[in-house]
């Protein structure tokens, strides 16, 4: 797999980058706040589908392609998507620079958004989405791009494997999970939609620079 090339800017070498620094804080806010107000929180800032049912229930609002991935679920839902921005995050904002690696992430956040209303709309479900995994797994695409040979841990089993082949078994099981309904409860499409979404930014970048 070739690597895009990029002109870095503002690489930060310190042990979390500046960009991820603040997301992890942002992040971290949200869920105190979902702590506090959590209705409140999930009625306006979820990723809610379009056609309300009821006219008492939560509408969609654009500004929830963003703010429903600084919402999660529970503690060990941020935490293992903090754990994840943190590990794969931090090579690629090096690579990427400060400025380039905000709006990759948070673009496959909201492209994750755009593919799970899709799916939303096409099923005809009614549920709220939040949780940063979409940008995650964009991260995990870029990693792979950038670090094709690199060795990861699979958590579940625990076993090694070059970056590319871990980033293919994630997708090909999200695709299998989203297709055949089997984890009820986890926006599968939507963490597709973060990998697709950031495999076309990177290749359009890539353009560019040439």
């Amino acid at each position: 797999m070739n690597q895009p090339v990029f002109q870095r800017r503002r690489i930060d070498n310190s042990a979390i980058p500046t960009t991820i620094f603040v997301l992890l804080v942002a992040n971290g806010l949200a869920f105190a706040a979902q702590q506090m107000q959590p209705q409140l929180m999930q009625y306006y800032f979820a990723l809610w589908p379009f056609g309300s049912p009821r006219p008492d229930w939560p509408e969609f609002h654009v500004w929830q392609l963003l703010t429903y991935g600084f919402l999660h679920g529970d503690l060990s839902h941020i935490f293992f998507n903090m754990f994840g921005l943190w590990m794969f995050g931090r090579d690629i904002e090096r690579t990427l620079g400060t400025q380039r690696f905000a709006i990759y992430f948070l673009t496959c956040v909201v492209g994750a958004g755009v593919v799970q209303l899709t799916v939303a709309l096409i099923q005809g479900d009614f549920y709220p989405t939040v949780g940063a995994s979409g940008g995650v797994f964009g991260l995990l695409l870029a990693y792979a791009m950038f670090f094709p040979d690199r060795t990861v841990m699979l958590l579940i089993p625990p076993i090694p494997m070059r970056a590319k082949y871990f980033v293919l078994f994630y997708g090909l099981a999200e695709l299998y999970f989203g297709l055949s309904g089997s984890a009820p409860g986890v926006a599968n499409f939507a963490h597709l939609g973060g990998m697709l979404f950031g495999y076309i930014l990177l290749r359009r970048w890539r353009v560019v620079r040439r």
